[in-house]
């Protein structure tokens, strides 16, 4: 599977965006899919994530109540909206996939995934 990541941009703080991330190659449905970001000198952090198994979908601390993962089967997409965002959630969102089973633990951890998107960078700053 590709996954291809848009929708980043430079946005004031309490604005929102919403990032999409497309697959091609495979049904996405398949797939377990996370959204990761990493900031300018800082670890890759997941965000938040869908389970195939059971539909799942952890959130980060950081972004709970403010961010909303979806899918979108027909148009074989992810989405992740961000509302109210904040200066610290600048950085560069991948979205990612596994094919494996996947324990609950596990969804936000980058390891867990194989396929990975190139990334859209989000800037949030007034």
């Amino acid at each position: 599977v590709r996954l291809q990541a848009s929708g980043g941009g430079l946005v004031q703080p309490g604005g929102s965006l919403r990032l999409s991330c497309t697959a091609s190659g495979s049904t996405l449905s398949s797939y377990s899919v996370a959204w990761f970001r990493q900031a300018p000198g800082k670890e890759r952090e997941g965000v938040s994530g869908i389970r195939r198994r059971d539909g799942a979908t952890p959130y980060a601390a950081s972004v709970k109540g403010r961010f909303t993962m979806s899918r979108d089967r027909a148009r074989n997409t992810v989405y992740l909206q961000m509302n109210t965002l904040k200066p610290e959630d600048t950085a560069v969102y991948y979205c990612a996939a596994t094919s494996s089973g996947i324990i609950s633990s596990s969804i936000l951890q980058p390891s867990a995934y194989e396929y990975w998107g190139q990334g859209t960078l989000v800037t949030v700053s007034s």
